[in-house]
């Protein structure tokens, strides 16, 4: 193997590593607040271009980030929506106080 695609081997891996960090993520999404966040990858720097047998790997790491990110986008959506509905019970709907006590004789 040259070094050349070896290099590329090498940097394919750290990006799949990230891919796969961020599906385990969506899986176990308690873990999301202790992780720091991710920095923008790009191909190290002097390596050349892709080997064409690389390209099928590359294409299916792309896919899977894609696929990631659609998770986590969705999983914002719910996270927004359950807080929404959370911050609706907390202080009654429409701006209503919540009540003190219940009169059962009324």
């Amino acid at each position: 193997m040259t070094a050349w695609r070896q290099e590329w081997v090498a940097a394919l891996d750290a990006l799949e590593a990230d891919v796969e960090s961020i599906e385990r993520l969506i899986e176990d999404e308690h873990r999301a607040q202790a992780l720091p966040a991710a920095e923008p990858w790009s191909p190290p720097a002097g390596i050349g271009a892709l080997p064409l047998d690389l390209k099928p790997r590359a294409d299916q790491i792309l896919a899977r980030q894609i696929a990631a990110a659609q998770a986590v986008s969705a999983a914002i959506i719910g996270n927004r929506r359950q807080t929404a509905y959370a911050a609706k019970i907390e202080v009654g709907t429409a701006g209503k106080a919540i009540p003190n006590y219940l009169d059962c004789n009324a």
